[in-house]
Parts: C-alpha cells; structure tokens; sequence
C-alpha cells in the first residue's frame, strides 16, 4: 500500500512547500509582485543612482545574486513568474544583505509595464526556457517580439547577453542578429573553453548544473540592439528557422 501512497505524499508536500515559499516573498522586501509605479522610481527604489541591469526569466535567481556580489555599484532586479523559485534568490539576497538585488514576479512580456525609456543598462538572458518546437518560436525570449520590447526601456548602448547550453536558441539568436543587422559583439561558441573569461561569465546557475540540453558546452553571446526591428520582417525569420528545422529533422 505505501507504494500507492509515496507519490501523493511526496507531491502533497511539494505543494505545500511552494504555498509556503508564496507567502514569504510577500513579507520580502526585495520582491515585487506585478508592481505598479515603478517607471521611473528604480533609484528611489534602491536608493542611489547605479546603473540598472536586468536578469530575465531568473529562475531561482543565481544570476542576479551573483553579478549583485561583482558589482556593488549597479542594481540588479531579476524577473520571473514563478513565486517559489525566486524565493531562493530573494533569500539569499537578504541574508546576504546585497541591498543592490531585488526581484519583480511577472511575466516576461509585461517588462515594459515597469520601466521607462533608457532606464536600463544591460539585460541578461541566462538559462531560459529555449522552447525548441518551431510553433514556439515567438516565445523563445531573443524572438524580435521580446527584443521589440526589450529596445523600449533598454539605453541605446546597452547591451544584451545571451548565456544558454542550447545549440538551438544559440544558432536562432545568431540568426536574429544577423537577420535584424543588429550589433554582435562576442560570440563564445564554448565559454568555459575560452582563457580569461571575467567573472561575469563564471557565475553557474542551478539550470546550468542539469546540462539540460546535453551538449556538455555553454554558449554565449553580447549584443546591442543597435537597429529597428521591423515586424514585417518576422516572416522571413520563420521562413529561415523553418528551413533549418526541416534540415535538421532529415538528418536526424
């Protein structure tokens, strides 16, 4: 009989744990959740002037964590929707009391909602979700449709890094650039395999970790949203990934 009632406890605690971690980041003073206001009010809300810099989909939040411990004198918010993962970034955060990191549980495609023109420095995309079925191509989170929205509040020479074990999304994002004529500054086929990457480029995520992908390699890419991005070019980009997936798919 306990073989048929492991699993539901297991899952029962699970949950419960999760509803625990919910309502401690609302007593967090490093976490937002959906806030309204805030265009504008990141300096007051940190309380100086420092540059902003934004980790998207943060998960459990390592990231922000861990470029809030390299540079004291920038401010981190990372963003994620789910509640129970960036309780451990958040944690830390304040146990560590790195007053520079805060986290805002959203989603990705209301970040607009948040900030105003030019009011970040860079964006970090680290580990995301690569979505790899071409139907899901428009959530993959350097698609122009986020890059669109990123360009709204992002500076003019700001950038965005990409860091992920996913050929897929690496190969895309590369296509993106060159698609969109946009600015390609570093392009790290292997990270780890380049001499004296900064410590920027050290930090490890927990997603990093499962080497989901399997491709025992991390990749990364710098880049600045130096051009429009025309929607009707869009079509094109599918009609280019679209190939490639089908290339893909005979060899396979």
């Amino acid at each position: 009989m306990l073989f048929y009632y492991l699993p539901t406890a297991i899952f029962t605690a699970m949950g419960q744990k999760k509803l625990i971690r919910f309502e401690a980041i609302r007593s967090f003073a490093n976490v937002l959740e959906h806030p309204a206001g805030m265009k504008g009010q990141w300096n007051n809300y940190f309380k100086n002037d420092h540059p902003i810099v934004l980790e998207l989909a943060c998960g459990k939040g390592e990231y922000a964590v861990g470029l809030g411990r390299v540079h004291p004198n920038k401010n981190f918010i990372g963003i994620d929707i789910k509640g129970n993962r960036i309780w451990r970034g958040a944690k830390t955060a304040l146990d560590e009391g790195l007053g520079n990191i805060a986290f805002i549980r959203s989603e990705i495609d209301k970040v607009t909602d948040y900030f105003n023109p030019n009011e970040v420095e860079d964006i970090w995309i680290t580990f995301p979700d690569p979505q790899l079925r071409l139907s899901k191509a428009k959530k993959r989170l350097t698609h122009p449709r986020f890059l669109r929205l990123y360009k709204q509040f992002l500076q003019p020479s700001g950038l965005v890094h990409l860091k992920t074990d996913s050929p897929d999304l690496y190969q895309f994002t590369k296509t993106v650039i060159h698609l969109f004529e946009l600015e390609l500054l570093v392009d790290h086929e292997d990270v780890y395999a380049v001499a004296g990457i900064g410590d920027e480029l050290r930090i490890k995520t927990h997603y990093e970790g499962l080497d989901i992908a399997q491709s025992n390699r991390v990749h990364y890419l710098q880049f600045r949203l130096n051009k429009e991005l025309p929607p009707e070019k869009d079509k094109e980009l599918i009609e280019v990934i679209g190939s490639k997936y089908l290339i893909n798919e005979r060899r396979n």
